[in-house]
């Protein structure tokens, strides 16, 4: 053997040698698959190394700390939920820990959606913790909403009442001549009717300028939703109103109040909002179902008759009526 060769092979056995004692000393990571691996508010690092231990996530709690003080960053360890996969190494675990990229779920809010539905679906998320009041209606902006595991049901619904409030105060600086109220409140309330009144995107502006027109000149709005919210808050009635609750004097039912109810029926999206705002330049009073989602409108009460017939002659040949 030469002695050139002879010196490889040493050093590739030095090599090896110290590769082996770094292994017995630091450890390594033993992640088989995909792993959630959640590290509490205040924990230090030599908590979250034994945890990791505990876990089967490596294979020393003392080497992942020693390795952790020799060749991590001062950078603090971030409390949340963290993904662990397969390909990390220790040093890729610290660097996770330490950036703060935590697992992020969501909660959807749909445009529409009541509180008394908003909480149910806080209350039935079982990655939110603590108690939470149902929200003030209104308050909620509908949209989706990143959380992390351990969140306070109190904190997202604070995020979402604040997206809320930013959202109107943008709307309304934006607001045309034709807006139809003097406050952002009373612009809520009318946006939560155009909400509930069309489920077509492209009708708002134009149901929002119908009930614009009629705050104007005083007439009731009728508008079937707002008798609805006083018995069920928002939920859906599941039958046909009554005569008695169209008859119903209350601080919501349009049909026997002029004006504006006293307060939201629903969470208006942005869309609604926005509408409000900007109204369509329209003559229109009066609409009824097309018997498509959307709705006939009308400028006269004859010219409203007559859609009503047509709508009613739809309902019969559906066996409605």
């Amino acid at each position: 053997m030469t002695r050139a060769r002879a010196l490889v092979l040493l050093v590739l056995g030095l090599a090896a040698a110290g590769l082996v004692a770094a292994w017995m000393l630091f450890g390594s990571a033993t992640i088989a698959r995909d792993t959630s691996f959640t590290i509490p508010e205040g924990a230090s690092v030599a908590t979250v190394a034994d945890k990791l231990e505990a876990e089967g996530l490596v294979t020393s709690a003392s080497g992942f700390l020693l390795q952790a003080r020799i060749f991590g960053s001062d950078a603090p360890i971030q409390a949340g939920e963290f993904l662990l996969t397969p390909d990390m190494s220790q040093g890729d675990i610290l660097a996770a820990f330490q950036s703060g990229k935590v697992i992020r779920r969501f909660v959807t809010i749909p445009e529409g959606m009541p509180s008394i539905l908003v909480w149910e679906r806080l209350m039935a998320e079982p990655l939110l913790t603590g108690e939470v009041p149902v929200p003030p209606e209104g308050s909620i902006l509908p949209d989706t909403y990143a959380f992390e595991r351990g969140q306070t049901r109190k904190s997202l619904v604070e995020q979402m009442q604040a997206a809320m409030d930013r959202a109107l105060a943008e709307e309304w600086a934006r607001r045309s001549p034709r807006v139809a109220v003097p406050t952002m409140r009373e612009a809520l309330v009318l946006a939560s009717i155009v909400e509930k009144e069309t489920g077509k995107p492209e009708e708002r502006r134009m149901v929002a300028g119908l009930y614009s027109n009629r705050v104007k000149t005083g007439m009731k709005l009728q508008a079937d939703p707002t008798i609805i919210y006083p018995i069920t808050k928002g939920k859906p009635l599941g039958r046909r109103i009554r005569q008695s609750e169209i008859a119903a004097v209350n601080g919501y039912n349009t049909y026997t109040r002029v004006g504006l109810p006293e307060g939201p029926i629903t969470n208006p999206g942005r869309a609604s909002i926005a509408a409000v705002m900007n109204p369509a330049n329209t003559a229109a009073l009066f609409m009824v179902a097309d018997g498509t989602g959307g709705h006939w409108f009308a400028n006269t009460l004859a010219e409203h008759n007559a859609n009503v017939a047509k709508w009613y002659a739809i309902r019969r040949e559906r066996g409605e009526m």
